[in-house]
């Protein structure tokens, strides 16, 4: 239903030339990439970068898939190598931040447990 209100609000709006004059107009649409990112994480992702802050786990994450797809890229055995100590220490980090974060949810949840049973009963 809401698909089909948006759409004919649309349509209205061309049909009285409304949408006529908008910025960008016969450009090119620039179309972000966010295959890096979980598809239940997009809409935050893209609220934090507009804001001006995106999470380094996130950051990392979209270097190593850059770094994956410039190492099946090059052919230079030197520029390959250097790659993939790059790639390395960028996916250990990650890997770091990931174990760190869910022992600290983990520790929380363990040290608040007992009360929250205990409330709720």
């Amino acid at each position: 239903m809401f698909t089909w209100l948006a759409e004919q609000r649309i349509t209205d709006e061309i049909d009285r030339g409304e949408l006529e004059d908008l910025p960008g107009k016969g450009e090119s649409l620039q179309i972000e990439d966010l295959s890096h990112i979980p598809e239940d994480l997009r809409i935050a992702y893209r609220v934090m970068k507009n804001a001006g802050y995106v999470p380094e786990e996130l950051t990392l994450r979209a270097q190593c898939l850059q770094l994956e797809d410039l190492l099946q890229a090059c052919g230079n055995p030197s520029e390959k190598k250097r790659l993939y100590k790059l790639l390395n220490e960028k996916t250990a980090r990650l890997r770091m931040m990931i174990a760190e974060r869910r022992l600290a949810e983990n520790t929380t949840f363990q040290q608040y447990e007992p009360v929250l049973s205990e409330r709720f009963k």
